[in-house]
């Protein structure tokens, strides 16, 4: 039987940020993380593999020598139960650890299609975040010339963007009007479908699949309008869902759609068990609804909170809602969206104006880098409070997204911004004078002045 003080379940994003951050603030801890992956693979790079990166080995976390050199011991292993009352997890293997406080970051997996007629036929795969597993697909697809995924959100747009770089012949098929639909209001969707469309994706937007077509193994699809559509692979990309069993099993209540519940503190109704990442219960930072949001950099959020409150709780270090930043990029644009769309704010019927503005990321903009960059903003119209924002631009976009989601945090108004300090250079950054997100700020603001006026 081995003891320790913190036991942490999962070595992706979530359980690496958990550890590292407890040895960091409790040093004098014994901290051990159980996993069954040898080689963690980095989440948000997984369709990346398959062109861009070439191979798994060239996208892993280095969780291994992070736990190392912290001083953090590893077990490679999978829990198949948790005992609370005494405080102890049993190993497949047959080891019992014993632990003083237990955070859970079991992760997500892909949803299942068991409704999808022709789902187990071969050659049918998920995006499942395991090297063996993506190895494996990998070497199938390689050998295929005709591949359809189904679903276009981030990881399906993504992985049929490389399979399509690599000479493949990709259908996107997705039943919602746009793809990326969930995320961006339609006017930037739509942008980002053409520029996939240019790429050489075929595009099937408000399609649905009725069933996969094949004897053994995939012939195509057939969709719900009668046609069919020839294919040697399909690729699920259906979104993924919580892996919550195991917490579950051990009495922890789970919410509707499966995601352990916790506090702000990260913890579940045990004040010793902590759970965090794609299995933990998420809320909206705006609107304090439940979200299905499941991404990385909220992962490392909720991951630092829980190791900073493991044994001590600070009414300062609390996790207050996921703000959803999202980004990902085609060819050489970036799109980013950072807390309530348009569309979200007024369906969940917030009172707001929006701004817009279109500049150049660099100045002057015939500097051969500079590309255009598009900075929309929602805001409540009664005090001006930024809500959410948008970007779409060269491939520096992210850190705007990221500079808009710390607005959002801070619940900084449109005054914040029309009186923000900046720095700029021309290889760097767009005009003082033209700045995007500050015209974009100028532009909600006299809508908003001009609605008072009135």
């Amino acid at each position: 039987m081995l003891n320790t003080d913190v036991l942490v379940i999962g070595s992706s994003a979530a359980g690496l940020v958990a550890a590292t951050t407890g040895k960091r603030v409790y040093n004098n801890k014994k901290i051990t993380v159980v996993t069954m992956m040898p080689k963690t693979l980095i989440p948000c790079g997984i369709p990346y593999v398959f062109g861009s990166v070439e191979k798994t080995d060239n996208n892993i976390l280095p969780a291994e020598k992070t736990f190392e050199s912290s001083g953090i011991d590893t077990i490679h292993d999978e829990v198949i139960s948790i005992n609370r009352k005494d405080k102890k997890v049993e190993l497949k293997k047959g080891e019992t650890i014993m632990y003083k406080k237990l955070v859970i970051a079991t992760g997500s997996v892909p949803k299942t299609s068991v409704w999808l007629k022709g789902f187990d036929l071969q050659n049918v795969f998920t995006i499942k975040k395991d090297k063996h597993y993506i190895d494996e697909i990998q070497s199938k697809l390689m050998r295929f010339k005709r591949i359809v995924t189904i679903g276009a959100g981030f990881i399906g747009v993504e992985i049929s963007d490389e399979l399509n770089k690599i000479g493949k012949d990709v259908t996107l098929i997705e039943q919602l009007p746009n793809i990326l639909s969930l995320a961006f209001d339609k006017d930037l969707s739509a942008i980002a479908e053409e520029k996939l469309i240019n790429r050489g994706v075929k595009v099937r937007t408000g399609e649905s699949v009725k069933e996969i077509i094949g004897t053994d193994r995939v012939e195509g699809v057939l969709l719900q309008n009668g046609e069919f559509i020839e294919a040697e692979a399909i690729i699920l990309s259906l979104g993924y869902m919580p892996s919550s069993q195991l917490a579950s099993n051990a009495g922890l209540p789970t919410t509707n759609n499966g995601f352990i519940e916790v506090d702000e503190y990260m913890r579940t109704i045990d004040k010793d068990v902590f759970a965090i990442g794609d299995c933990a219960e998420k809320k909206n930072f705006v609107t304090r609804k439940s979200t299905p949001v499941m991404l990385a950099s909220t992962a490392c959020a909720e991951a630092r909170i829980a190791g900073m409150n493991l044994f001590k709780l600070s009414a300062i270090k609390t996790f207050s809602g996921t703000i959803s930043i999202f980004a990902t990029a085609i060819g050489d644009t970036g799109f980013g969206v950072a807390g309530l769309t348009e569309s979200e704010a007024v369906n969940e019927g917030f009172d707001i104006v929006t701004g817009v503005f279109e500049g150049i990321d660099r100045h002057p903009g015939t500097l051969k880098d500079a590309h255009k960059q598009t900075v929309k903003l929602v805001v409540g119209r009664e005090a001006g409070v930024i809500l959410g924002g948008e970007v779409m631009g060269g491939l520096s976009i992210g850190e705007l997204v990221n500079t808009i989601g710390i607005i959002i945090e801070n619940r900084m108004t449109i005054n914040s911004l029309l009186t923000m300090q900046i720095g700029t250079h021309p290889l760097l950054t767009a005009s003082p004078a033209g700045y995007p997100l500050i015209k974009a700020a100028e532009n909600a603001s006299s809508k908003i002045m001009f609605i008072h006026s009135n």
